[in-house]
């Protein structure tokens, strides 16, 4: 019973950008967006830097010279 309901009932996200209620499916081609405009808006974000994943960086811009300079 339980399995039929999952069938019936479509998973619901909220869009990340503007809290609207988004039903997760693949028909949905922006999700977890609710639009091309949310999802570009946040790509934006993500390229201009307002947005960042905590945590200490593998590669920082220090170590870039070295990897300019091959056989070293």
């Amino acid at each position: 019973m339980k399995e039929d309901l999952l069938l019936v009932m479509p998973t619901t996200v909220k869009c990340p950008n503007c809290n609207k209620s988004v039903e997760w499916k693949k028909e949905n081609q922006y999700r977890p967006f609710c639009s091309e405009r949310c999802k570009l808006i946040d790509f934006g974000a993500w390229a201009n830097e307002e947005h960042s994943i905590p945590g200490q960086p593998d590669f920082d811009d220090a170590m870039s010279d070295e990897l300019d300079q091959p056989g070293r």
